[in-house]
């Protein structure tokens, strides 16, 4: 590691909207990226960008509802920052979902943080620091038609994030939610359109992100709502 290297900040979701805001933005603070997604040939231009700017990064093309994969290839990585990203959002009412996507969303968005952060919590508490950053969702406390499931897991993150904090606080490790609102990005299968110009960017929440994880050593911003100033087009003026 050089000098210029802080850590290593392992993103999941990590080849577009947020999570690839968020190496990029990790990057020019001088962590180490090693990028988590399906999709190599969207992580390999992930990664060409990063190294064109001076910064580091590893690739790692992983399907994370895949617990067994996720063990053996995050496994002895030596972690400083874990940013749980990676998440679906599949929007529609209880009755018409079908157990198959109700089960995608609890392992893309529910399973996938035991797995991602079993593999690499060891070695923070055995190193005595880290930080276990996880992306929420104002969602996890403002429920809408169609959220049943999203909502849900959103609001899991919440409790979940908490519990591991109490766990795990007094061994040096940090735990924190970053919680956005509306964000423009492809996510949920949708591209961005002018109609979405109030929302926030995606480098917004990775600004968010990288403020949390840089706080000193005896700070903690455990939760951090992060949302537009402005109100959506059919709500206000």
């Amino acid at each position: 590691m050089t000098e210029r290297h802080k850590g290593i900040a392992l993103v999941t979701g990590a080849s577009r909207g947020i999570g690839r805001a968020v190496c990029v933005r990790l990057a020019r603070d001088g962590f180490e990226i090693v990028a988590v997604a399906r999709s190599q040939e969207d992580l390999d231009a992930l990664r060409a960008e990063i190294e064109s700017g001076g910064g580091a990064c590893r690739t790692i093309a992983l399907d994370l509802t895949d617990g067994s994969a996720i063990a053996t290839q995050l496994a002895g990585l030596g972690v400083s920052v874990l940013v749980n990203n990676a998440g679906i959002g599949i929007i529609k009412p209880m009755m018409e979902m079908s157990p198959d996507e109700w089960k995608t969303m609890m392992d893309v968005n529910v399973n996938a943080l035991y797995h991602v952060t079993h593999a690499v919590l060891g070695g923070m508490l055995s190193a005595g620091s880290g930080h276990v950053c996880t992306i929420g969702s104002i969602s996890g406390r403002s429920a809408f038609v169609g959220g049943a499931a999203y909502c849900g897991t959103k609001a899991f993150v919440t409790a979940w994030a908490e519990s591991l904090l109490l766990e795990v606080r007094d061994r040096g490790v940090k735990v924190s939610v970053v919680a956005p609102g509306g964000v423009a990005t492809e996510f949920g299968g949708n591209m961005p359109t002018a109609a979405d110009d109030w929302k926030l960017h995606a480098a917004d929440v990775a600004e968010a992100v990288a403020h949390v994880v840089g706080t000193p050593p005896g700070v903690l911003v455990h939760r951090l709502e992060v949302r537009t100033l402005y109100s959506p087009p059919s709500r206000g003026k």
